[in-house]
């Protein structure tokens, strides 16, 4: 028997703080800066407007404030609210001594400096990480799929001092959201990872098609059997995302084909970031990857799959919040023999708490939560 399971774990050890979820009016603004405004910075030559709207967008970052002048000056910091501006080589702005004058912006292109902008990070709250190994402990998956963990050495670190060393291989590469929320995979013994193929440069004709990755891993079993696992963290509901989301499941599912077309047994996983409008219905944007024909059957359509006493896998788990999903290609879905949603980390709302499902009995807050998704889990007899 073969257990394969899904978590996004909310990053292990640091998380961006304008990712804090119980301040979300506070944070999706300044998400939405720290894109406009890496977009701008990007660009080869900056108009006058360009750098106005740069300093605009370093004020919502915390980068720049207003002081009681009314001027726009640099804030000096060593725990700025929500980013850093990080100047290595050439000048970016420069501050007049004159409080009562704003700090101006110089640079006339991407060319003129050397620098980035960094979201600032806080350390995840302890029982939080506690709870997340005990989710992990207690799924005790043979095959897990991580999502928005940091890094490679935080997985590691992870596993050697909250679980023990209790996963052999563990792979996490780096994808395209520069912000540490990477998807990676953890394996026990006897579960060789062989072959690894990332996504990140698909591209179709509107241009790069994964947010962060799909990232296919090679694993075969104890029983010698290979499974390709695509993990997948696909475009957030911020601002909308659904077309997006229909781009990157199509590209997901032409991989699919491909794999199934060659005798490939394959499992697709991950938070795909879109519900269900209701029960019974397909997720509009993930069209691709439900069709009744095709070669994908979702767990929740799986006999003897456990939901559990709410339809979803994040926060509220309304059918709207089902956004994590375990895809199995035919040939596995035919040898599935049990699964559930596990919610015991999940603290949820105070709609749903405390009485929607059990939760452990460290957890007293919504901090203390091991993330605001429910792992996912199967077993396959394989």
């Amino acid at each position: 028997m073969v257990r394969i399971a899904s978590f996004n774990v909310e990053n292990l050890f640091a998380r961006p703080k304008a990712f804090d979820t119980r301040d979300w009016a506070a944070g999706e603004p300044v998400l939405a800066a720290y894109s406009e405004l890496n977009a701008l910075i990007a660009q080869d030559a900056y108009t006058e407007q360009d750098r106005e709207r740069m300093r605009e967008l370093l004020v919502v970052l915390g980068i720049y404030y207003v002081n009681s002048h009314g001027a726009v000056r640099r804030r000096q910091s060593a725990d700025p609210p929500w980013a850093w501006l990080r100047k290595n080589r050439g000048t970016f702005d420069t501050e007049p001594r004159d409080t009562t004058r704003d700090i101006e912006i110089i640079a006339t292109g991407r060319g003129m400096w050397i620098g980035w902008v960094e979201l600032a990070v806080e350390a995840t709250d302890e029982t939080g990480i506690r709870m997340t190994a005990r989710v992990v402990h207690d799924v005790d998956a043979d095959v897990l799929a991580v999502i928005e963990a940091e890094d490679r050495p935080a997985l590691l670190r992870f596993d050697a001092e909250l679980l023990g060393d209790h996963y052999r291989h563990l792979m996490l590469v780096d994808g395209n959201d520069e912000r540490g929320i990477d998807v990676g995979l953890l394996t026990k013994p006897g579960f060789p990872i062989g072959a690894i193929h990332s996504h990140v440069d698909t591209e179709d004709a509107v241009g790069l098609v994964f947010s962060r990755d799909c990232a296919q891993y090679e694993v075969t079993t104890p029983s010698g059997t290979v499974i390709q696992v695509l993990v997948n963290h696909f475009k957030s509901q911020s601002g909308g995302g659904g077309e997006r989301r229909r781009r990157q499941a199509e590209a997901v599912r032409a991989i699919v084909d491909e794999l199934v077309a060659v005798g490939e047994h394959v499992v697709v996983l991950g938070d795909l970031n879109e519900g269900s409008p209701a029960v019974g219905q397909v997720p509009v944007s993930l069209a691709a990857l439900f069709e009744s024909d095709g070669p994908l059957v979702s767990c929740f359509d799986l006999d003897g799959f456990d939901v559990g006493p709410r339809p979803g896998t994040f926060d509220s788990c309304g059918i709207r919040n089902r956004l994590d999903y375990i895809l199995l290609s035919r040939g596995l879905a035919a040898r599935f023999t049990s699964g559930r949603v596990f919610r015991t980390g999940l603290w949820g709302t105070r709609v749903t708490r405390p009485t929607a499902w059990e939760t452990y009995p460290e957890m007293l807050t919504g901090t203390h939560q091991a993330s605001d998704h429910a792992a996912l889990v199967v077993e396959l007899d394989i």
